[in-house]
């Protein structure tokens, strides 16, 4: 009886479906940046935010209080950078989905671009600043996304299109054959007898060719045996490769030259804007003198203490907080403030007319609330403005409106006491700091300075709009999410040297650092060392009561480790609290600590 074995063979199928995965990745991620470069480019013509800026003021001004103070906690300064990150990393894997979607079904892949179009611009009607021209780049930047997907996925169909077959003009597998989608291969059951075996040796001896006439039989999926006929070794899949080809060189080129589109429009559309907004920018802002110009500032503000804060902020070293993504480009010479609500007189006021005005000088040191006790976000500085009062005055505030309402240029609300700016401190309009314009980061053309509030209620940058009204009929942004509404700065105390965790020499030790409580000035700062006794340090000069002043202090440790204490007394006799309070809703409180080593 003739010996019979089964063998079961799989025919290898090439990796079409990773393959596929990786080219529509790459589809879908330069549609997306396609997008992002067009819309970015549309945004710097049209003077407006880009649909990246409009989505996450969208978030911000519609994330819940507990979640921004969680953000802010987290990430510092650095929030701003955090969320556009996120917008475009997540704007990025929705577009790689896509892609990959594309290629099987190409009405699904065009639907993203248009619903991501709508999300743009139901942000642009959610978020806070009235600029409906912020449509236009979402529009532009979902054509292109669009016109981008299209191009790619014809070059992507080349490239994943099998090669021509050469077993004959029967393969569907030419120019234009659909692409099949790869299905596992039937295993297939040969019997053969022992004759069989030796024919088969004899045929795949080296040297001899392959016979082409020899058969055997083959279990077909219905059970049926069939002829077939023998092929060679090294033709065990009949079915063609990937594409070596023109596809895979056009889709290549097609994919370089998306990119480089898109890097090319991005690029310029983060270049125009300081070009295009320079003829109203701050170097063509001739600042006049004030009407009665300060002394210059009286010898002893700076101690000289290496380390130590110095007493004057230089503009690039300032301190900057605010909700807005990307800085507003004003043009000064459209810039207009208008002033209005409970007034007898409503008005507006343009740069020409401010400028001409008689202005004052002012020095005043800004501290932000969300400042953690020994925050750096606190900074000093002569200003120039005008006087909020005599603006006021000139409007002719009614009796019942106890807030000033002022909008910054992107929409942004701050609520000030009224009372407050009309008691005689140095409330400004200011258009200058440091001896020059305010530059577009600090509020340029023209800002709020108000001493002895903290930011949030005093300081509004790009100022457009002054309302008078009352505090029981409108909230300002902050104040919608459950911070205060009148907040005068509490009194506070920084150590600055030794710096934290510093080693300095045993024996003799320098200690330094500010304090401050704008508007009412600065008594007394008190040091301790290791938890003893207190004593009081020695306060530099100050040309009034809405700055900081710097203190400074000797005292003598031994080698190893210390810690110094610091609190301040105001001029109302009120020192600063140990308690430790989180900056929400009105500001922190609590004393300053710093360890240090001695050798």
């Amino acid at each position: 009886m003739p010996h019979v074995t089964t063998e079961t063979r799989g025919t290898t199928i090439p990796p079409r479906d990773r393959r596929r995965t990786v080219v529509g990745t790459v589809v879908g991620l330069l549609s997306v940046g396609a997008s992002l470069g067009a819309a970015e480019l549309a945004s710097a013509l049209a003077r407006t935010a880009s649909p990246v800026v409009s989505v996450g003021d969208a978030v911000v001004d519609n994330t819940p209080p507990a979640l921004m103070e969680l953000a802010i906690s987290l990430f510092g300064t650095a929030d701003k950078v955090v969320l556009v990150s996120g917008i475009v990393i997540v704007l990025l894997g929705v577009g790689a989905v896509l892609g990959v979607v594309a290629l099987r079904r190409p009405a699904a892949g065009y639907a993203g671009p248009a619903v991501l179009a709508a999300a743009g611009l139901a942000a642009v009607l959610l978020r806070r600043a009235d600029d409906p021209g912020a449509a236009v780049p979402v529009l532009v930047g979902a054509a292109a996304g669009a016109s981008a997907l299209a191009l790619l996925l014809r070059s992507a169909r080349g490239r994943l299109r099998p090669a021509p077959a050469e077993d004959g003009p029967g393969d569907a597998s030419g120019p234009g054959a659909p692409d099949v989608p790869d299905v596992p291969a039937t295993p297939r059951t040969t019997q053969t007898t022992q004759a069989d075996e030796g024919a088969q040796a004899a045929e795949n001896a080296p040297g001899e060719p392959v016979a082409r006439g020899a058969t055997h039989t083959e279990n077909t999926p219905d059970g049926q045996d069939t002829p077939a006929t023998a092929r060679p070794q090294d033709a065990a899949d009949p079915r063609p490769g990937p594409a070596r080809g023109p596809g895979r060189r056009g889709f290549v080129l097609t994919a370089t030259g998306v990119l480089a589109a898109s890097g090319t429009a991005g690029a310029l559309g983060r270049w125009l804007p300081p070009v295009l907004g320079d003829a109203g920018g701050p170097s063509s802002l001739a600042l006049p003198a004030a009407a009665e110009p300060l002394a210059p500032l009286p010898s002893g503000v700076d101690l000289g203490v290496p380390g130590l804060t110095p007493f004057s902020t230089p503009s690039a070293d300032f301190y900057r907080i605010d909700t807005a993504l990307t800085i507003p480009r004003v043009d000064a010479e459209r810039w207009t403030l208008r002033v209005h609500g409970l007034v007898d007189r409503p008005f507006e006021i343009d740069m020409d007319e401010l400028l001409a005005a008689e202005l004052v000088e002012a020095d005043i040191t800004l501290t932000c609330v969300s400042n953690q006790v020994g925050g750096d976000l606190a900074g000093n500085t002569r200003w120039l403005g005008f006087p909020l009062a005599d603006l006021l005055r000139r409007a002719g505030v009614q009796s019942d409106a106890d807030q000033i309402l002022s909008t910054s240029q992107d929409g942004w609300t701050c609520g000030t006491p009224t009372e407050v700016v009309m008691d005689g401190r140095d409330a400004l309009l200011a258009v200058g700091m440091g001896g020059e314009a305010l530059s577009p980061v600090h509020g340029f053309p023209a800002r709020m300075v108000v001493p002895g509030l903290y930011g949030f209620v005093s300081a509004t940058k790009w100022v457009t709009d002054i309302k008078l009204t009352r505090f029981a009929d409108e909230q300002a942004y902050w104040a919608q999410r459950g911070w205060g509404v009148r907040a005068p700065i509490k009194t506070m105390s920084r150590v600055d040297v030794p710096a934290p965790l510093d080693r300095v020499d045993s024996g003799e030790v320098v200690l330094a650092g500010v304090a401050w409580a704008q508007h009412r000035g600065v008594e007394a700062v008190e040091f301790r060392v290791d938890d003893g006794e207190w004593e009081t340090a020695e306060l530099a000069k100050v040309p009034g009561i809405d700055t900081w002043v710097q203190w400074v202090a000797e005292t003598a440790v031994d080698p190893g480790r210390h810690s110094v204490e610091v609190r301040a007394t105001d001029t109302t006799g009120h020192t600063q609290p140990s308690e430790r309070v989180d900056p929400v809703p009105d500001g922190a409180t609590g004393w300053h600590r710093v360890r240090f080593t001695a050798e």
